[in-house]
């Protein structure tokens, strides 16, 4: 007997509920993802996230940056309710779009084809969240455009459900200065102990140094080791100032290279095309292909060049994709990285660390799976560098059994403090596989410093937190011959230091027997008297002592160079 499944009586079955999450109740659910896991973190991730901003609303549009980070205690009834705030003066954000901006998950100007410190449009919006899930105090923002008159003023929180604005309150006032740029306030529940203060100090240092062109402070609760908010509490004040005025060359919005797109996107693109052929959607909607390369991709996929985009089938649309994955193409064009340049890299870990000896390095630009790419590094050694490397990197230290290598990563001069032994950038210049000791000359209590910075439109995070890189091929090569030729660079002068504190040393031996070898001289002269060969034996003495300083001379300004 078949049974009839239609007769089921529906009652006795046990069906599964469905319903769609809205991006903000998805990241409400899942806030660990973003890096809002505890809240320690979370403080350390609100700072970075909204000085990430101002720093690209800033620099990127030609702006000499200066960010103003407060983090305090503002309701003493709660001390472990934090308010954050971020002051600069960058472009500033047209008011019709404030709400959108901070109240809408997913609502970004990041999604451009070039390079940007926030990726996903979530980073600010995630600190918004968090605060209003563990605070339940609404976000506050000022903020004015260079064009605008007015000052404009939100308090606002996000619909969770609708993932949209709710704004509580709004208005305007007429400017009596000049002032234009962002003052972003958030009240979040956070964690004040010395892991969190480290990571945020050292946060601010690291941006700093990548940043020499931008005046940063930094205003933060005193710690003590105990956990305060009751009375008048001490504030701690860091303040890295400016000491450069050239920018790094910003990016440029370009189109997407074709091996960077999958099928999706390209079924995407051709859904909002207004081209009216095919070939002329090529051609205008991706870098590297003119009327040529058109013509060839077409030609494989057996589509005429005429044909409308909107009017392909899935199928012809696959046979496009896979004729564009074919052919041979131009690398990406690097107009939308933003490299921080061998200049400022050195400028940075100068005025930060004060070692004696700094260089740096940008390579060429390369390109993985058609997403352009550049790899720089920075190295520092001696000096005062010991004294100024800060607790992360003391803290990275203290498992390696020398020489010592403290590293600096950045992705689109992002300092990345969390998850270094993870990192891409860490499995090459480790002591245990980069061999800086027989290779490069270091001695076992040498402390050196390498500062990795990858710039490009799609950086290989391995989580949303964006804190270490991911294994790519093409990405670890660059790597590897960037700090592989700052190696070289720092052997030839660790050998040439040597060689100096040598012969300076043969000198000052030298020297300590310049009087006996005088005297000694002075007995070789015949027919003077005692008087005369004791003057002579002065003079021999003068003279090879101005030799001998001659020399000493000579080897200081080779020091020098």
């Amino acid at each position: 007997m078949v049974r009839d499944i239609s007769a089921v009586d529906t009652m006795t079955e046990n069906v599964e509920s469905f319903r769609q999450l809205s991006p903000s109740e998805f990241f409400y659910r899942n806030k660990e993802i973003a890096g809002f896991s505890s809240p320690s973190r979370a403080l350390y991730q609100t700072v970075r996230e909204f000085v990430e901003n101002s720093l690209d609303a800033t620099e990127v549009h030609g702006i000499l940056p200066n960010v103003v980070i407060s983090i305090s205690r503002e309701d003493s009834s709660n001390p472990n309710y934090f308010t954050v705030s971020v002051e600069d003066n960058g472009i500033g954000i047209p008011s019709n779009i404030i709400p959108d901006a901070f109240g809408r998950i997913l609502y970004s100007s990041k999604y451009k084809f070039r390079q940007t410190r926030g990726m996903y449009g979530l980073g600010a919006k995630m600190a918004i969240l968090y605060g209003q899930i563990t605070t339940g105090k609404p976000f506050e923002i000022y903020s004015s455009t260079s064009r605008s008159n007015k000052i404009f003023y939100y308090k606002l929180s996000v619909d969770i459900r609708k993932n949209e604005p709710i704004v509580f309150e709004e208005g305007a006032w007429e400017k009596k200065t000049s002032w234009h740029g962002t003052i972003a306030k958030v009240t979040i529940e956070g964690d004040w102990n010395k892991r969190t203060r480290d990571y945020i100090s050292v946060y601010v240092k690291r941006t700093a140094i990548i940043a020499p062109y931008a005046d940063i402070t930094l205003i933060m609760p005193k710690f003590n080791g105990e956990q305060e908010g009751n009375g008048e509490e001490e504030s701690e004040i860091v303040c890295y100032k400016r000491v450069t005025d050239k920018l790094p060359v910003p990016p440029k919005e370009t189109k997407p290279h074709p091996l960077g797109i999958d099928l999706e996107m390209l079924k995407m693109s051709i859904s909002e095309s207004k081209n009216k052929t095919i070939k002329d959607f090529l051609m205008k909607n991706f870098q590297r292909i003119g009327e040529k390369k058109a013509e060839e991709i077409l030609k494989i996929a057996g589509i005429d060049f005429d044909r409308n985009p909107k009017n392909l089938n899935d199928k012809e649309i696959e046979a496009l994709y896979k004729s564009i994955k074919s052919v041979d193409f131009i690398s990406p064009s690097p107009d939308p990285l933003s490299p921080i340049g061998e200049e400022l890299i050195k400028i940075g870990l100068k005025q930060v660390l004060n070692p004696e000896f700094v260089d740096a390095i940008t390579r060429k630009p390369k390109s993985y799976g058609g997403h352009p790419f550049i790899v720089e590094a920075g190295i520092a050694y001696g000096g005062k560098l010991s004294e100024n490397l800060d607790e992360i990197a003391r803290d990275s230290i203290k498992g390696q059994s020398g020489p010592f290598i403290a590293l600096l990563r950045y992705a689109n001069k992002i300092p990345l403090l969390y998850d270094e032994k993870a990192d891409l950038i860490w499995s090459v210049v480790n002591p245990d596989d980069f061999n800086w000791k027989n290779t490069y000359k270091l001695d076992p209590s040498d402390i050196v410093v390498v500062l990795v910075h990858i710039a490009s439109t799609k950086v290989p995070y391995k989580g949303v937190g964006k804190e270490s890189i991911a294994q790519v091929e093409e990405i670890r090569k660059e790597v590897e011959a960037a700090v592989q030729e700052l190696a070289r660079r720092l052997r030839k002068y660790i050998v040439k230091k040597r060689k100096r504190e040598e012969a300076e040393e043969k000198f000052r031996i030298f020297l300590k027997y310049i009087p006996e070898v005088a005297q000694n001289l002075a007995v070789f002269y015949d027919g003077v008297s005692p008087e005369e060969r004791k003057k002579i034996a002065q003079e021999l003495e003068s003279t090879l002592k101005a030799i001998a300083e001659k020399k000493v001379k000579i080897i200081e300004e080779v020091k020098e160079e």
